[in-house]
């Protein structure tokens, strides 16, 4: 007779207690909500941004929730800063459990439309950006039996944008990039998974905007075009991100979990 695995409770499953997590563009929106949410499961959170200030904020409300965390000001498109930060934070505390590499850019246009300065700064960020911090934090992960590596990539990696080339690109390179990184590293139990989030009420839609025609376009197509007839909210993301992180997801890597309201549908 086979006997039951015991059944762990919800709470042990999302329990981060005593993880370090590592989050870049944590300063707002996503990044930030996941950054709370973590740090609110018990983690300690490495809160960076490029706008250190708003790094600061978002550390700041974690510590006042009664959490754990430190702020430092980033920008990811700096090979050397992105490696020196986070061999330090492994130094600093012994291990690093969770990555969530957020930073993103989005520059809006067809192909005769976006420059190729324009495409190349967005590979920069969403893509080549997101290979250094995972490279920075895999070894570790390794040696220490065991990580989580979430990389933001969008709903846009699993289907097509409309008059978004760089956007839609990266984003598509990014999915195919974690599930490389997936099944290499399955067997030293690191998982990587892509966060594809749809449309989240954040400052980041104003390419979206622009290329829609304005606010009243977007949320016209908001309203019509997404089956839930809605935006997500941040901490509807933030779900997501504790469930990438914690045991939750134990099984899953190589994974892109949509949460876009049956955008993709």
């Amino acid at each position: 007779m086979t006997l039951l695995e015991p059944v762990k409770a919800p709470s042990e499953l999302t329990s981060l207690q005593g993880r370090i997590a590592f989050v870049t563009g944590a300063g707002s929106g996503i990044g930030r909500a996941g950054a709370v949410a973590m740090a609110r499961c018990g983690a300690h959170v490495i809160v960076s941004d490029l706008a250190a200030d708003l790094a600061d904020k978002t550390a700041a409300a974690i510590a006042e929730a009664g959490g754990s965390a430190e702020h430092i000001g980033l920008d990811m498109r700096d090979d050397t800063a992105v490696e020196t930060v986070i061999r330090g934070a492994i130094d600093t505390h012994g291990r690093l459990d969770i990555l969530h590499s957020h930073a993103g850019i989005q520059v809006e246009g067809t192909l005769e439309q976006v420059t190729p300065q324009g495409m190349d700064a967005s590979w920069r960020l969403n893509v080549r950006a997101h290979f250094i911090a995972a490279r920075a934090v895999v070894g570790q992960m390794r040696r220490q039996g065991g990580g989580s590596v979430i990389i933001t990539s969008s709903n846009s990696g699993v289907q097509y944008d409309r008059e978004m080339i760089a956007y839609a690109t990266t984003k598509h390179a990014v999915v195919a990039m974690v599930r490389q990184m997936a099944a290499d590293y399955a067997r030293d139990n690191v998982r990587f998974n892509a966060l594809c989030p749809g449309w989240v009420d954040t400052p980041f839609n104003a390419g979206f905007e622009i290329q829609m025609g304005g606010r009243a376009e977007l949320e016209n197509y908001i309203s019509n075009s997404i089956p839930m007839g809605r935006w997500a909210q941040t901490g509807e993301i933030a779900d997501a991100i504790v469930f990438l992180a914690s045991d939750m997801s134990s099984f899953m890597t190589g994974h892109a979990l949509v949460i876009d309201g049956g955008e993709c549908i």
